[in-house]
């Protein structure tokens, strides 16, 4: 018998986005989307384009500029039975529900003792690069993985966005989508038409290697998998691995990753007092002490608020910046 082959079709990340919220809501009639503009507009970056027309407004809701109304909506629709995808515009417009995420939608398992779960997704396009105004490139991921009740996905390519949106969308708890605006359109890639799942909570190695191990997500893949490429010409041979889940994290293949090489970088754009890389770094400590043969180190943004637009590329970790960090790690 012949084997069926999968269509996949070549998409943008934002696209992927798209794609992912009409497959769930085809399949199954409890899923909706709501927020500013999501509806006729089709959303700020039209991540929602079409699906107005396709399932009405009882499905694709407009809402009012309120954030904590939005996702406050969303957590008491979530509680009884539906399964809500909100979208916020910018991440930097998240602060008036981050009390409703935290104090409501983490803790509704916990609180009710099981009694009610919160399948709820919210989406927010986030990160610097685009020449945004202030509010508009925040990078506040650890926020958020901060707070046990919640996981925090954070997809870098279109295959991998539907995947885990889609598994996003399913999970009986909420989830935190982030998705890096910067590369909402930079690149293509396969992404299959039918209906399928990425693990939440699995990391993926995007490039083998002996000599160190780089850690990033987000917007940043790209620029440490370029860095790692430009090293490699001179000898320097990397390790590229995607987290793609900021909480929970993939501990093992953190571990696992160092235990080969010895050596580790991490690359965020958010700033990096109280960052993620510190809590990936704490892990090596706690778990790979015995292998490590330098002091990690943190490729991140800096401690300031972030800037307007002469200052955006110089606050980015660059691939001049990654490379000069992994050169450290590997130098020392």
């Amino acid at each position: 018998m012949a084997t069926q082959q999968t269509t996949t079709q070549n998409l943008t990340l934002v696209q992927a986005v798209r794609d992912g919220l009409y497959t769930e809501m085809s399949r199954d009639s409890d899923v909706l989307v709501l927020g500013e503009d999501v509806g006729k507009n089709g959303g700020v970056f039209r991540a929602t384009e079409g699906l107005y027309d396709e399932f009405g407004p009882d499905r694709v809701i407009d809402t009012p500029l309120a954030e904590s109304g939005i996702v406050g909506t969303a957590i008491g629709m979530a509680a009884y039975g539906l399964k809500p995808v909100p979208e916020i515009q910018f991440m930097g417009f998240i602060y008036p529900a981050f009390d409703q995420i935290v104090s409501h939608a983490a803790r509704l398992r916990t609180r009710s003792r099981g009694r009610f779960t919160c399948p709820l997704v919210v989406r927010a396009p986030y990160g610097g690069g685009i020449r945004a105004p202030e509010h508009h490139s925040e990078s506040k991921e650890a926020f958020f993985a901060h707070e046990p009740g919640l996981k925090v996905v954070i997809p870098s390519t279109p295959h991998d966005t539907k995947g885990l949106l889609i598994s996003a969308i399913r999970d009986p708890d909420p989830v935190v989508f982030l998705e890096p605006k910067l590369i909402y359109r930079a690149f293509r890639g396969d992404v299959p038409e039918d209906d399928y799942t990425v693990p939440i909570g699995e990391a993926a190695v995007r490039r083998e290697g002996t000599d160190i191990s780089v850690f990033t997500w987000g917007a940043m893949t790209r620029p440490t998998l370029e860095a790692a490429e430009n090293l490699a010409e001179a000898g320097v041979d990397c390790e590229v691995v995607d987290l793609r889940t900021m909480s929970p994290l993939d501990r093992e293949t953190i571990v696992e990753s160092f235990k080969k090489t010895g050596r580790a970088a991490v690359v965020h754009e958010a700033p990096k007092t109280g960052g993620l890389g510190g809590e990936i770094a704490s892990i090596i400590q706690e778990e790979a002490l015995l292998y490590q043969e330098a002091p990690v180190e943190r490729i991140a943004g800096f401690d300031t608020p972030f800037p307007l637009y002469a200052l955006e590329d110089y606050y980015l970790p660059s691939v001049a910046r990654v490379e000069e960090g992994i050169r450290n790690a590997v130098e020392f």
